[in-house]
């Protein structure tokens, strides 16, 4: 019985270390995961540029937003390139 135990136990560290080390892999991999010290301004900073340049990059999408916004498609993707510039404004000042 305590053997069974035991091999549980030593399943959910494997499980655990091998969560961790495919979180680390990511992070390296994609910068915009974030880590343990991005700040909640810079990941909400990243996810509105990566939204305004997915946006801006696709025809289709900006055709929609064009006659959405009665504007021209030049005009709609022309805002959302300036919208990427700071998304959620000026950074917070930070704490020492």
């Amino acid at each position: 019985m305590s053997v069974h135990v035991a091999q549980q136990n030593v399943d959910m560290g494997l499980k655990k270390f091998n969560l961790h080390a495919q979180m680390e892999h990511i992070q390296s991999k994609y910068t915009g995961c974030g880590g343990p010290d991005t700040t909640k301004w810079e990941w909400m900073t990243t996810v509105h540029r990566d939204s305004h340049a997915s946006h801006a990059s696709r025809f289709n999408r900006c055709a929609l937003f064009s006659v959405i916004e009665n504007e021209s498609i030049a005009r709609v993707r022309y805002n959302q390139i300036q919208a990427m510039i700071q998304p959620c404004g000026k950074p917070p000042e930070r704490r020492m």
